[in-house]
């Protein structure tokens, strides 16, 4: 489901309802005060982290909702959040369910 401005920004009860449904997913305030959904994952080494990363991009590209990512040796953040928005939509946890089934 690609991101849009078309799509309504969740209210509160419903972020909180559709996180509970996550594998350890938090809701953190960006640099400017949007909602967005972050996981900070740990790993072995760089080749784990870069083949997470890879795995997750070619999620993102079929989504067509691409998420901010940083990584290194041994981690990788990723954060989601409908730009078009400036908020979260159901599109952003769909997201973050399909990157929860990524294995490395």
């Amino acid at each position: 489901m690609a991101c849009s401005g078309d799509m309504p920004s969740l209210k509160e009860e419903e972020i909180q309802k559709l996180n509970s449904e996550l594998n350890q997913w938090i809701i953190v305030k960006n640099q400017d005060g949007i909602k967005t959904l972050t996981k900070y994952l740990k790993f072995k080494n760089f080749e784990q982290s870069l083949d997470f990363i890879n795995k997750l991009s070619a999620i993102a590209e079929q989504e067509g909702h691409h998420p901010d990512l940083s990584f290194g040796w041994g981690y990788a953040n990723v954060t989601i959040f409908t730009h078009a928005v400036k908020g979260l939509t159901e599109s952003d946890f769909i997201l973050a369910a399909k990157i929860d089934q990524i294995s490395v």
